[in-house]
């Protein structure tokens, strides 16, 4: 997604597209968006080949996993998973697999924290944070919350136990031990 202060937005690109597509060349029409001429081709061949749709941005995760571990192995660590009840460790020694490899594809599945599967059935019991619910409003101060902290006991007169107190303070010419003392007496 493009940013405030990105060089092309979509808007910014469609209209670098029809400049170039009015017949102007690619390297004066690119000095004028302030950007380089490699980038105005790439979003000008984008534009010839989807139209419009090409000019947004694209999401930057691979296209494909080459190295994702097959569907039947995944299959066979979440079996193991829910038949043991066991940590990837034990699973990994099991199925001759290494145990970050467990580890990754029962993160994938949602069932990576023992702690958040029922002991006796292995299903999974406790929310995880991207399935946690939310609340969320329209508009600013549509929901009040309130925190509510319990403290311990506080006397009468908000724990206040000196009724009195007396101040007292006296100007010296100098910091000497002995005239700081005599007073303290």
């Amino acid at each position: 997604m493009s940013h405030a202060n990105a060089r092309l937005t979509p808007a910014g690109r469609l209209i670098m597209v029809q400049r170039i597509g009015s017949g102007r060349a690619v390297a004066h029409v690119a000095a004028e968006m302030g950007i380089s001429r490699t980038t105005a081709w790439r979003w000008w061949r984008r534009f010839r080949e989807h139209g419009t749709a090409g000019l947004v941005d694209r999401s930057s995760v691979a296209h494909g996993h080459p190295r994702r571990t097959g569907a039947c192995v995944e299959a066979r660590v979440r079996i193991m998973r829910h038949l043991t009840r066991r940590g990837p460790v034990f699973i990994a020694d099991k199925l001759g697999l290494q145990a970050s490899t467990v580890g990754r594809v029962l993160r994938r599945h949602g069932v990576s924290l023992l702690r958040g599967l029922d002991p006796v059935t292995g299903t999974v019991i406790r929310a995880s944070r991207r399935s946690a619910k939310r609340y969320e409003h329209d508009h600013p101060g549509s929901l009040i919350h309130v925190d509510v902290k319990k403290l311990g006991r506080i006397p009468d007169g908000g724990g206040w136990r000196l009724h009195s107190r007396v101040a007292y303070a006296e100007i010296h010419d100098d910091e000497k031990g002995v005239t700081a003392g005599c007073r303290a007496r």
